[in-house]
């Protein structure tokens, strides 16, 4: 979205929610749990995609910030604060949504993956049901190839958003723990078959959950 079209009260919340982001997340100490997952699909350079649930996204954006990793981020309006803070953290942006008409950004995903990109979806964005896994993330590992990594956070002190995903801000000097299951391929020789698997890839993150919150 242009800067003309942008309201100009969202970039000023942009503008101080972005010096405010920085200053309290300076304070976050982090412990990770299960990081070899993730080291060694770095070591054999092989693409995957970071699997996270809506209302963790805060602390994980902070915590992979500067790795040009590729994330999909909703074209609504109500994206479009997601989408500039996270671009000014070094994230590269797929717009659009895989579940609401979204087959471009599902192209997009599936062509950063074959590039060997590593991208980063929320299976239960933008809009939920919370929690529940959608089909977008595991139709692009199917046609990929690639590896979903399951990506968990949970802080001892936080704020939660009356919003439809419990959206969660740690408070200052809180201990963020992320954790990282198993990566794993969807093994599926159609779509169809792919998205029948959403049930065993919600039990692997409530599972990296688990262990997130010790």
């Amino acid at each position: 979205m242009p800067d003309d079209e942008f309201p100009f009260s969202a970039r000023v919340a942009q503008l101080g929610g972005g010096v405010a982001l920085r200053a309290l997340a300076a304070t976050w100490r982090f412990r990770v749990v299960g990081g070899e997952a993730i080291e060694s699909l770095r070591a054999a350079g092989k693409p995957f995609i970071f699997s996270l649930w809506h209302g963790q996204l805060l602390p994980l954006i902070w915590h992979h910030r500067g790795e040009g990793v590729a994330i999909l981020v909703s074209e609504h309006r109500d994206g479009e604060l997601i989408a500039r803070v996270a671009r000014a953290m070094g994230y590269r942006l797929i717009r659009g949504s895989t579940t609401r008409g979204g087959e471009r950004a599902l192209l997009r995903l599936v062509r950063e993956l074959k590039a060997g990109a590593e991208v980063a979806v929320t299976p239960d964005g933008p809009k939920g049901p919370a929690r529940r896994y959608a089909s977008g993330a595991l139709v692009a590992a199917q046609r990929s190839g690639a590896a979903i990594l399951p990506i968990a956070a949970h802080a001892d002190r936080a704020w939660n958003l009356s919003s439809w995903d419990r959206f969660m801000i740690p408070e200052p000097f809180a201990r963020v723990t992320v954790a990282y299951g198993p990566p794993t391929h969807v093994v599926a020789g159609t779509s169809r078959a792919a998205i029948a698997q959403a049930p065993a890839f919600e039990a692997l993150m409530k599972e990296t959950e688990r262990v997130a919150c010790g």
